[in-house]
This record gives C-alpha cells, structure tokens and sequence, in this order.
C-alpha cells in the first residue's frame, strides 16, 4: 500500500464570499490531477473561516472582567482572551501562555481553536462554524464536477497535553467515516481485537500537515490519493462526532 499527497499550489489569499468550491475546482484543473475515485480532499480550517466571513477583528472587542483577569493568568491578551471565550463552551484550563477551551463545536484545545497566522494584522480566524456542512457542501460539488466519489476533510493544526508540537487534526469530514472500528478482527497471530478504534480523519490530517506547512508555504488544499480503505469507510451521513470522546468519559475532566 502506499499513498501519494498532492499540494495545490493554485490557491488564492481567499476574501470573505469567495466560493470555495469554485477555486478548488479550478486549481485542480490547472495543476492537471483531476480527481480520481477515493481521492481524500483536506483543507485547512483558515481557509473556510475566512472565505465563509468567519473573522473577528480584535480592536473592536471590548475585554470583561473574566477575560482581563483570565489574560493576567495566560499572559494573553485581554482581547484575544475575550475572543476566546466567545469561543468557547466551557474554558477548561489556565495557565502561563496557555488557554484550553472546550469549543462551541465541541473540540477541546487551545485558545478555542482561534488561529492569528495566514490573516491581516490585528485580525483572528475562529474554527468555522460548522465544519461538517463545509465539507459536505465541498464534496457533493466536487463529486458532481468531476463525477468521481470522494471525501473532504477540514483540518487544523493542536497541541496535545502529553507531547510537544502540533499536529494536524481533523474537525470536519464528508464522505468517510472519521473513526475506523476494528474489533472483530484479527491480529497477526490470529486474535480477535476487542476494542481497537483507528482515528483515521486524524491521521489523514496530519499527513496532510506535512505538506500543508505551518509558515508561508500556501498550500492550504492537499489531495491523498491511493488510500485503500476508502471504500470500507465510505459513509457521507458521519461527520466528525465520532472522533469526540463526550465529556462523560473524559478522564481528565471529572
């Protein structure tokens, strides 16, 4: 088995209202890989926030009284930290230099998934807010377009609370089934897994980040091709909520 990550290199600086579909289309026209059967389409949440109007400008935000003590607690600022929160369900942890929120969609992370880079000055990019039905949208348009069947991944880039660095992780999905069950089948001396589940839209992801970058390489769309389970995990009325472990279960938080 093996797999081939295909980076568009095709992909304007998006403005609120630019149709998404429309200038994926026409990149993977222009690079010459028109979409095969399987093919996995990953793109990066900052993109969809901003083409769908989805940012907040931080010098109009007027901080609260949590978010001005919740900044001298982070070494945020308080501005941010009031955007975070806006963000947020539930701020789950404070500490120097670090904000963990559980998300309006649900996601636990940092600062509520609000990301800074790859916009304007003085500008911030929340996570969109339904990533899901970004997805589906993208994909039916592109299986429509191109008559091929295939799955869309939106992506973003966590920390993680044990390791060090970032990796990409998937927060909306179309097409596939995110979470991979495993059990019943059997291991390589013949027993039965019992309860091994596979994070698959998470792994997708962050074999994407490796091409995706976290600087100012532009490739905010990457194409997997060649990924054999696609048909075994084809489903396109699952989005990402398998990959949520509910708060009940979290070991952490009760």
């Amino acid at each position: 088995m093996s797999i081939e990550l295909i980076g568009l290199d095709n992909i304007p600086l998006v403005e609120p209202n630019d149709d998404v579909c429309q200038i994926i289309k026409d990149a993977i026209e222009k690079q010459g890989c028109l979409l095969k059967h399987g093919d996995i389409i990953l793109i990066a949440e900052t993109l969809i926030s901003k083409a769908e109007g989805n940012v907040i400008k931080l010098g109009d935000i007027i901080p609260s009284e949590e978010s001005i003590i919740i900044a001298k607690q982070s070494k945020k600022d308080s501005k941010l930290v009031e955007a975070i929160i806006n963000e947020s369900r539930e701020v789950v942890a404070v500490g120097p230099d670090f904000i963990i929120t559980e998300t309006k969609q649900g996601f636990v992370c940092a600062n509520s998934g609000i990301d800074e880079s790859n916009v304007d000055e003085g500008l911030a990019t929340p996570m969109p807010e339904d990533a899901d039905r970004s997805a589906k949208q993208i994909r039916e348009f592109l299986e429509n377009e191109f008559d091929e069947e295939v799955a869309v991944l939106i992506t973003d880039t966590q920390g993680r609370a044990f390791r060090n660095g970032a990796v990409g992780v998937a927060i909306g999905c179309s097409g596939i089934n995110p979470l991979w069950k495993r059990a019943g089948e059997k291991d390589l001396y013949g027993r039965e897994l019992q309860t091994s589940e596979v994070a698959t839209g998470d792994e997708l992801a962050a074999a994407a980040s490796l091409v995706m970058g976290q600087a100012d390489e532009g490739l905010p769309v990457v194409i997997i091709r060649g990924f054999d389970n696609f048909d075994k995990l084809r489903d396109t009325k699952t989005g990402i909520n398998p990959l949520l472990r509910p708060k009940e279960f979290d070991v952490f938080r009760n």
